[in-house]
């Protein structure tokens, strides 16, 4: 039964950091390509491929950290016993 409580704590908590990782790339991503808009058509295009790469690593780290810590601490609430 341990071993059930630890794989399902595991599975939740990497699958909501895999999860967390992609939306905070796509947020980041989002956010950092605002500061290329009010430029002209290719440099606007050059401007998003430039900050690409930074951005959805930034993005993506912080999303799978903070997405494996909230998993885990869900998995625990799932898993948790009642003390009676």
């Amino acid at each position: 039964m341990v071993k059930n409580k630890i794989l399902i704590c595991t599975v939740l908590a990497l699958s909501s950091g895999f999860l967390g990782g992609n939306i905070g790339s796509q947020i980041t991503l989002m956010l950092h390509s605002q500061r290329c808009q009010n430029q002209n058509w290719g440099i606007k295009e050059l401007c998003n491929v430039w900050i690409t790469p930074g951005a959805t690593w930034q993005g993506s780290t912080t999303g799978v950290w903070t997405g494996a810590i909230l998993g885990a601490f869900a998995g625990g609430l799932v898993i948790r016993q009642n003390r009676s």
